[in-house]
């Protein structure tokens, strides 16, 4: 794991246990997800962690174990500050004039919105298949569930001033059966057509995407675009 591109989040909701962490990094330019809890937040050095990982079949044939549950003697907390504190001593090297008030709020973030979507394909002729969709920053990234290990694609979200928009609804020519409330998002390259459950949902998930299309792109965002661009 590459510490610049570590991050941390606690996700009590999604893993199902109040003392839940969420870790990713980047692997081979794509997410990879691992999932922990605790039995307590902060107790006793005692307690155990037990460590979820779904293990794509690539990493099976590679010799990875099955998932299973590991052990290990450190709080939650513990981990979450353990993380941080790297990530910290990373930036502070990567960026050796900025004061720490500029580095703390880089040490570690929350997704932008998470939540099910459906989607179709890039004929946009394939029936609409339900996902779990995470937005980080800029990387739209869907799951068949949402624990899976890796995403099964991802979506690049840049600016107006490069080429995407985001609209309400479908092109008039879309097919298939979907949830009522769609969203197109518009690329230099295609268009990503979405379908929300409800109304609220579209609203929550258009102001997401909007927020990161209004938002100019750093330099090294052109980088990661131009990456997601030559992607087999």
């Amino acid at each position: 794991m590459k510490i610049e591109h570590l991050n941390a989040t606690f996700q009590p909701a999604k893993i199902g246990h109040p003392h839940g962490l969420q870790v990713t990094y980047l692997k081979d330019n794509s997410t990879r997800n691992i999932f922990i809890y605790h039995e307590d937040g902060k107790t006793s050095m005692s307690y155990k962690i037990r460590i979820f990982i779904k293990i794509a079949p690539s990493e099976r044939k590679a010799g990875w174990p099955r998932p299973q549950q590991c052990q290990g003697h450190r709080e939650i907390v513990d981990w979450f500050n353990a993380l941080r504190a790297a990530r910290f001593h990373y930036l502070q090297v990567a960026f050796p004039g900025a004061s720490d008030a500029d580095l703390v709020p880089k040490l570690s973030r929350n997704y932008l919105k998470e939540g099910y979507m459906e989607k179709t394909g890039p004929k946009q002729t394939e029936g609409f298949r339900k996902r779990w969709f995470t937005m980080d920053d800029r990387r739209l990234m869907y799951f068949k569930d949402p624990l899976d290990a890796f995403a099964r694609g991802e979506v690049f979200i840049g600016s107006k001033e490069s080429g995407y928009t985001v609209l309400h609804g479908f092109p008039p020519s879309t097919q298939g059966h979907h949830w009522p409330h769609g969203i197109t998002i518009v690329t230099p390259d295609r268009k990503f057509l979405f379908a929300c459950e409800t109304e609220s949902d579209q609203r929550e998930w258009v102001a997401a995407f909007q927020k990161a299309v209004d938002r100019p792109m750093l330099p090294q965002e052109y980088a990661v675009e131009a990456h997601f661009k030559h992607k087999p």
